[in-house]
């Protein structure tokens, strides 16, 4: 078969006025970037179409070394749909540079289901990411002059809550200092970066309704705490407007395709495993506006993107989905079955049985909010029918939906059944009113243990020194009635990444917060989870490559 790459360049794609027009865009409202991307102000939002449109969840199983393709199975949906003859629309994240170049190499779907031009969405785009970075650093560049040229009236922080961020995976950043030098050069004082997609501004494009609501949320951005113990915040230093001015383009949805030529919007792009893994609340609405089906995902397994998905970006939006989709391999549900990963692609069906478990916690985790579920298996080449039956048969055991993806070799073809199901479904039994894992009014500390307890099974939450402090200065400055995002290894539901399958009895550690006044989230650090990665022995930025004028090595 042809690499991602190859298939992309031999696709044709329409001018983005026709992708548009498919679904109702008026031209004039396009703010185009080439012939085929285009941002959509935000302005166009319809609520009484986003209230009539059929939201869909697509998550995951517990991600495994050898890949779900769950980005693959959103964007064969959207084509199986359109096959069907129903008006679909796409709402996906954006890729981020680090993860492009370092162990994945690309994350626009695969095969015969891709968002397009792929590779302009995988680099720079429309600069959306390059944005939320240079605000990032212009707080942080902000607030080092701010603390220099005030330091002679007394002005100090005993406490520094804002650092630095990249969209590169770069492990030697994790922890600096700066001002080293003469005094010109500024307060010396340790920091440190994190990945762009980590950044709180990424988090707060993410979840703004409008550039009233954006500039709101960076005024309340906490900075530090000041020596005599109140909060610093981007209000005091008097800059929101323009922070505000770096992102006002950046903050409305960016119009794509996918290799079918259905409307695609790719907007934002937090990681679930460090973030709260959902593409824009903007975005998410504008797809509901012009599409009767909307598809949308969330990072990771349906214990980090969906949960937070359901905890924070419903709970803030109002946002509610018709149906969840979990996608599942034989080759992940294996390695959850104790299969060595040299043998994930013979038959083992005691293996794959074991695996199931893993899925079946996802269903149960899915269900107690509310959800009406549907599997999705994920063909590979190596499966065999009767490991497929396997599933199917205890799916069919469960009362859960069950269908079959080849959107990665047949493109929407392959698609059909996964699509003829979800409409089915949603016709039949649509998922009923969302219930959230915990109140508003729950302290934050009991929040945590009632994610880490019901959704990942945890029997006790321990939270270190740090953790506990900070729990302290959540407290004092009335912070308790924000939702909780819990940052962990996306390869465990517990903080153990080697913990596969479905672990039981586990202590769950917390060992610090991150307080994110501004996005309106209390981020949980777990285990030993980074929110700056670093790269691999051999990353994909070897493979990458410009050969006769065209790109390789974006997969």
């Amino acid at each position: 078969m042809k690499t991602d790459i190859e298939i992309a360049r031999e696709a044709t794609l329409l001018p983005i006025e026709e992708v548009a027009a498919k679904v109702g865009i008026p031209e004039e409202k396009l703010e185009r970037y080439g012939k085929y991307i285009a941002k959509i102000p935000y302005q166009e939002i319809n609520e009484e179409r986003v209230k009539k449109s059929n939201l869909i969840l697509v998550t995951a199983i517990t991600p495994t070394k050898a890949g779900i393709g769950k980005t693959t199975v959103s964007i064969g949906l959207a084509l199986g749909l359109s096959k069907i003859g129903k008006k679909a629309v796409l709402a996906l994240r954006e890729p981020s540079l680090g993860p492009c170049f370092g162990m994945k190499g690309g994350a626009a779907g695969g095969g015969y289901a891709q968002v397009l031009p792929m590779d302009k969405i995988n680099l720079h785009f429309t600069g959306d990411f390059h944005a939320i970075t240079s605000a990032h650093n212009m707080i942080s560049a902000l607030l080092d002059n701010y603390i220099y040229q005030h330091r002679d009236e007394g002005f100090s922080l005993k406490e520094v809550l804002w650092k630095r961020v990249l969209d590169v995976n770069d492990r030697t950043l994790r922890y600096i200092v700066t001002g080293l030098g003469p005094k010109t050069n500024g307060v010396t004082q340790e920091s440190g970066f994190d990945i762009t997609p980590a950044s709180e501004i990424m988090a707060i494009v993410c979840l703004s309704k409008d550039e009233d609501d954006l500039r709101r949320r960076i005024e309340n951005i906490l900075l530090g705490i000041t020596s005599d113990g109140k909060p610093f915040t981007v209000k005091d230093m008097g800059v929101a407007g323009a922070i505000t001015v770096l992102l006002r383009d950046a903050i409305n949805p960016n119009l794509v395709q996918t290799t079918e030529n259905t409307p695609a919007f790719v907007h934002g792009g937090p990681f679930a495993n460090i973030a709260h893994g959902c593409n824009t609340v903007i975005a998410t609405k504008m797809a509901m506006t012009y599409g009767d089906y909307v598809i949308t995902e969330a990072g990771f397994g349906a214990d980090l993107g969906a949960e937070k998905f359901f905890d924070i970006k419903c709970r803030k939006s109002g946002l509610t989905p018709k149906l969840t989709i979990i996608v599942a391999t034989t080759q992940g549900l294996k390695m959850h079955g104790g299969v060595p990963v040299t043998d994930i692609k013979q038959p083992n069906a005691e293996g794959l049985k074991e695996g199931l478990k893993n899925l079946d916690k996802h269903i149960a985790n899915m269900q107690s909010f509310g959800q009406t579920v549907v599997v999705c298996f994920n063909r590979y080449a190596t499966d065999i029918d009767s490991e497929l039956d396997l599933v199917r048969q205890h799916c069919d055991e469960l009362g859960v939906g069950f269908a079959i993806n080849n959107a990665f070799t047949e493109g929407g073809t392959g698609a059909v059944e996964l699509a003829e199901l979800v409409a089915k479904t949603i016709e039949e039994k649509p998922s009923g009113e969302l219930t959230l894992q915990y109140a508003d009014e729950d302290p934050i500390d009991v929040k945590v243990k009632k994610v880490c307890n019901q959704i990942y099974g945890a029997k006790n939450v321990i939270f270190l020194g740090a953790a506990k402090k900070k729990l302290e200065q959540i407290k004092a400055l009335g912070l308790e009635h924000l939702p909780v995002c819990i940052a962990k290894t996306q390869y465990s539901f517990s903080d153990d990444a080697k913990a596969y399958g479905v672990p039981t009895g586990f202590d769950f550690t917390v060992r610090d917060f991150v307080v994110n006044t501004g996005s309106e989230m209390i981020v949980a650090i777990a285990g030993e989870i980074m929110r700056m990665p670093g790269l691999p022995k051999s990353p994909q930025a070897e493979r990458i490559d410009i050969v006769n004028g065209q790109i390789e090595g974006l997969s």
